[in-house]
Parts: C-alpha cells; structure tokens; sequence
C-alpha cells in the first residue's frame, strides 16, 4: 500500500487565520495531540520571527514524542547576507529539530517585484540554504511557494528552482498553490509535469481560496506526490488551507491509502473539536467527517432507512471517523425517528412511550421549542418521559440587574440554589444578563461538581418565534455548549429572553453532569489529554 507523508502546519501557517491565537501552553498541547493522532510531522513555527515561538522549540525537546517529528520553519537567506551569517536560519540551527522546512520564492514575479534580485540570484539564494542545512545534517523541506502562478507565467524559471533545490540536497519539494486560484486539473497536470523534471519525492500545500484546497491535494496525490500538507480544520490565512480532518479519511478510506493508522483515525473527530476549543471557536457543524452535523439525519423517511442499512444515507460509517450518528428531533419526526433516538440512548423499545414522546416533542414544537438544535433538552426530555431524569440542583431563586455607570453597561447576578452539599448563594459580574447568570450559577455548582469547569457556552441563539406579539412575544433561545469530549446543544421558550436563556442554561449543565455521571457508571474514563503544564 503507498504511503502519504501527513505534515501538519497549524501552529504556523493555521495560526495566521483571523481570529485564531495560540499560547505557548497551546502550542505545546496540539502539538501532543497531532503526535497521539499518528502525524508525520508537526510544523511549530518560525524560531526567527518571534520569541514564543523560539520558546517552543525549547520547551517541546523535553517531551519525547511517539510518532511526529517536529519541524522548524524559515525561509531561503536574505540576498544580502551569507548563508552562515542569515539570522533567520541561525534561528532555525538553534531550534535544534531533526527538520527543517524552507520557503523559496518559485514564481518570478514574487523574485522581481518582493525579493527584488535578479532571477539567477533566487536560485543562489536557494541553493547556499539548502546546502547550508544539509551540512548542518538536517533533512530538508523546500517549499516552492507560488509554484503553479509560477508554472503558468515562467514555466521554463519555476523548473530550474525546481532542479536547484534538488540537485543542492532538498529531501522533499512540496509545491505550493500559495493563492489558492488553481483548479484541480491544473493541479494534476503540472505535478506530473514536475515529476518528470526531478527524482527528489514531492508533497503538495494548497490554499482554499477557491473552496478546492482539499481536492486540490487529492489530485496532487493521483499526480504522484507522496508528502500532503494542512491544517486541523483547515485553519489558515483568508480562506484557509486544506483541511487535514478531510485530507486524512479521504486517502484511507476513499483512496486505499496508508497515512496513518486506522485505528489512530478513530481520534479524528476529538482531536478537530480539541484544536477548535483550544482556538476558541465554534466548530463548523456541517464540516465534512468530523462535524456534528456530518452524519445528522431529519427526516423520517431517511432515519426508516438508516435504521435499516446505514449505508442508504451515510458514505462511511461515523464510528470510523469517532464521530457519531445524529437523529434530529422536529414536529415533521415520525415514529421512526422518536425510535431510532431512543436506540441511541439505549432505551427498550415501547411503542406506547415513543407515542408519549412523539406527542411531547409535537405538543411543545408548537410552543415553540425547537430540537433539531438541542439534543441536550431532548435527552432530558426523554428521561423525564421515562421517569429516570434526576434533579443535579433546585434553584430558590435568581436575579439578573443591568445598569449603567459611567456611560457603560454593567451586569450583575446572583443565583440562589440547594445542592447535594446545602444552600448556595453567590452572585457573578457579566458581560450581558445570560452571561452573568452562567457565571453565578457555575460558581454555586463548583463545589458539588468540580468538573462544570469543563464546559463552556461557545454559542447563543435568540429567535422572536410570533413577531405579531411585540415586545410580548415569545422568544427561543438556543444554547451550544461543549467539553473536550461533546457538543450539545439545548433550548428554552418564553416571553421573557431571561427565563427563556436560564432554561436552556440549565439543561445545558444538567446535560454535562448527566452524561458524566453515566460515563462514570459505565466505566468508560474522559478521553484524556497529554497536557503539559508549562512552568
């Protein structure tokens, strides 16, 4: 079976998405994730640009990793410095790592109007670097960045950097679509065209301008190049890069290729929603594989099927990927739909208490609930139904106060409840009613249940559900929270946006605590981390 070389690059190039922020703590611990996920290669950043990421390579030395390799990034020395006196590859020598990936300008434009040297110079500056890290016994990545704009403007030049970088030593030439404007055929041609001019083995880095980036890098691999690089969820500058969570499972399962291990893939989906949480973003529902609507189902009709033969709606099976099946819950669900949740959570088949269920969801639907969205309300739904839910706190009472001091919005709550371990009163600043009322209510449980500190909110949805009612009308508010192991989500109805917010704030961390409890009893432990504290 062939080998794909897997080179990750999100705590470099994926940290220059907008909005995407890494520590150094952070950095640390991705990087040990991508290693237990069975990554060739982890990128960690350019050691000449900036001192935390000059720390990193410091501090990720002392962990012995299993798998990855981590690599250090610079770029070809500076036109008017020596090879051995360039800062940028002193840095990169200091970093100490076995590999070392450089970029070098592929397309003629870039060596004329940003390096601005003469061509022949470019292909100096190369060549010196190339050598230099070899005599320095490095294995050597050159990154021609903006090889295909490069191919189709100068074709005859971005082949001579191509046989430069070769014939000077470089162990892989990955060819980059750096603007990301390629078409998958372009790709394919000229890669084989690349083939033909050079033995060394080649990788391919794509950019998702044109929403291609993964194709891209497929067609790359049926080109012939055996090296592929991304990002975890495609994280990366504009548009993104291509995105490994898709990359991977397409060459395994789709392609027959070997790139990581398959039971390594299993990890997948809770390495993509760790790297989000870590980032601090939501998730992308519906991203392919991983996502926590990319095995969801709605209708009746297509849950009959899946419930019969997985395959009749769904292109792989969820488990391989560790995600998981998804029934979602509407007043349009029929009796297949309320059974098929109810396998889900394990409870035995009875038509009379599905019928119960099913009115349920239909009476409260035209209340305005909505569980398509809020499988948290739904499971606790269910195991009222079923006499089973069990109360984790009763609330005496809570009060949110917004006001305005010195021409800003202030806002405090305070929260009132009865745990296992007695009465709790505490009370939280915010920057809005919702998001004080969390924070009261989160400081009152932490005591009983230490681990509410997993979770947090990372989305809420307010939706006016009969406008004709003003100010008076009811109001759905859909919360999504998540841990490192879940997503979920949970909705609350009312006239008043408070009410209506505690609601589903409630169900949120009742679901948290549920589901923790009966992992518990299960015997089956939290998915553990390798996180290290950096002191």
């Amino acid at each position: 079976m062939k080998k794909i070389i897997v080179y990750d690059t999100t705590l470099r190039d994926g940290s220059q998405a907008e909005g995407v922020f890494f520590s150094l703590q952070d950095k640390i611990n991705i990087a040990l994730r991508l290693d237990d996920l069975g990554l060739d290669y982890v990128e960690g950043g350019y050691p000449g640009s900036n001192p935390k990421d000059r720390e990193f390579f410091e501090v990720i030395a002392s962990h012995k990793l299993s798998h990855a390799k981590v690599v250090a990034f610079g770029s070809t020395r500076r036109a008017d410095k020596k090879v051995d006196e360039d800062p940028g590859l002193k840095a990169v020598i200091k970093a100490n790592t076995s590999v070392v990936t450089i970029v070098a300008k592929g397309w003629d434009l870039h060596v004329r109007e940003v390096l601005r040297v003469p061509l022949e110079d470019n292909l100096r500056m190369i060549s010196d670097t190339v050598k230099f890290l070899k005599s320095n016994d490095k294995e050597v990545f050159v990154d021609i960045e903006h090889f295909f704009d490069g191919y189709k403007s100068n074709a005859k030049y971005v082949t001579k950097v191509l046989k430069v970088a070769a014939s000077s030593g470089a162990d892989t030439i990955v060819l980059c679509d750096t603007n990301g404007g390629s078409l998958s055929p372009d790709i394919l041609e000229m890669v084989k065209k690349a083939r033909r001019c050079v033995k060394v083995p080649l990788g391919i880095h794509t950019h998702n301008d044109c929403d291609l980036a993964v194709a891209n890098t497929l067609a790359a691999v049926d080109g012939g190049v055996t090296h592929v690089q991304g990002t975890v969820n495609g994280f990366g500058e504009r548009c993104g890069n291509a995105d490994l969570c898709s990359v991977i499972p397409n060459l395994i399962l789709k392609k027959g290729l070997k790139c990581l291990d398959e039971t390594k893939l299993k990890k997948l989906t809770e390495v993509s929603r760790y790297v989000n949480e870590v980032a601090n973003l939501a998730s992308r529902s519906n991203q392919p594989f991983v996502g926590v609507s990319a095995f969801a189902h709605k209708g009746g009709l297509h849950v009959d099927a899946v419930r019969k033969n997985r395959e009749t709606y769904e292109h792989i099976s969820p488990e391989v990927v560790g995600n998981e099946r998804r029934i979602l819950i509407s007043e349009l669900s029929g009796n297949a739909t309320i059974l098929a949740k109810m396998e889900r959570y394990n409870i035995t088949h009875d038509k009379k208490l599905m019928r119960k269920i099913l009115k349920q969801v239909q009476d409260r639907e035209h209340k305005g609930y909505h569980y398509e969205s809020a499988e948290g309300s739904f499971e606790i739904l269910v195991k009222k139904a079923l006499g089973r839910h069990k109360s984790f706190f009763d609330l005496v009472s809570f009060r949110a106060i917004v006001e305005k001091r010195n021409g800003a919005p202030v806002t405090e709550a305070t929260v009132n409840i009865r745990t296992p371990l007695g009465e709790e009163l505490t009370a939280a600043k915010g920057d809005g009613p919702v998001n004080a009322l969390d924070a009261a209510l989160r400081k009152a449980l932490e005591k009983s249940y230490p681990n509410i500190k997993e979770m947090h909110l990372v989305d809420f949805k307010v939706r006016v559900i009969d406008p004709r009612g003003g100010t008076a009308a009811k109001v759905r508010v859909v919360i999504q929270s998540q841990d490192q192991q879940d997503i979920w989500g949970t909705v609350g109805v009312s006239e008043n946006i408070i009410e209506a917010s505690w609601e589903a704030l409630v169900d949120s961390i009742e679901y948290k605590l549920l589901k923790d409890e009966e992992r518990v009893e299960q015997r089956q432990p939290f998915v553990t981390s390798r996180t290290v504290i950096i002191k």
